[in-house]
């Protein structure tokens, strides 16, 4: 359940700047359910990935709609090295931590000035450097080093059988380093009122209190900005 407010939210950010008819680059995609959901919507979507494992699943999952899979990382893209650095979109995004996973954000917004046309949006979500469940939680059970990892210059996380490294850029940071090629439109929180992903548990003992607050937090995320579990920056390419 808290997957899927969360995720709803970020659609409805995707919906708002992205038209009938474009085209548009999915960034570390995963499984493709945002990709899926923006071909379902009319817009043309080219997702991508590090993971070979994770483009067979959205290959899989995008069949009958318009989604291109290809496996190009973010390491790629920031390294010019990406065959989608051939093409030209209207728009990017990278949902829900994706870009956590590279440390060099101004080499990715530069990479992507060459490819996304002027006047085009770029969303991002990636998760903040300051979540106060995570370190209320983890301060609690005693984990003072989990509690301020977000603080640290690089952490680490499991993915699978494999631990690697992450970082959590602060949306002043995300802003300096975009500012030579995209102009910052908007910041809002995602995931302050809601607990992070492996605190799921208390969203589905206690539903409708989440879902109050998930509205909550809608009404107040752009007073909040870059505070929580994720957060939700938009860019514009400049001409």
């Amino acid at each position: 359940m808290l997957g899927k407010l969360l995720r709803v939210r970020v659609w409805e950010k995707l919906a708002e700047h992205f038209e009938i008819g474009q085209h548009v680059l999915d960034l570390a995609c995963g499984t493709g359910e945002d990709a899926v959901w923006l071909a379902q919507q009319g817009i043309q979507v080219t997702a991508t990935d590090g993971s070979i494992e994770m483009v067979r699943k959205a290959k899989a999952k995008g069949i009958g709609h318009k989604v291109d899979v290809k496996q190009a990382s973010l390491q790629e893209i920031t390294n010019y090295q990406s065959p989608i650095m051939d093409l030209h979109f209207d728009g990017a995004y990278s949902n829900f931590g994706g870009l956590n996973t590279i440390a060099d954000w101004q080499s990715l917004a530069e990479g992507l000035s060459k490819i996304i046309r002027p006047g085009g949006k770029v969303i991002l979500v990636p998760m903040g450097s300051f979540c106060p469940w995570e370190i209320l939680w983890y301060l609690g059970h005693g984990q003072a080093k989990v509690a301020l990892r977000r603080f640290r210059h690089q952490a680490s996380a499991q993915i699978g059988d494999s631990i690697i490294p992450i970082w959590y850029p602060s949306a002043k940071r995300l802003k300096s380093e975009f500012a030579p090629w995209f102009e910052h439109l908007h910041t809002e929180s995602l995931g302050l009122w809601l607990p992070p992903s492996y605190l799921d548990h208390f969203v589905n003992q206690w539903p409708k209190l989440f879902i109050v607050l998930n509205h909550l937090e809608k009404l107040s995320a752009w007073l909040t900005k870059g505070w929580g579990d994720h957060y939700i920056i938009i860019f514009q390419r400049r001409g």
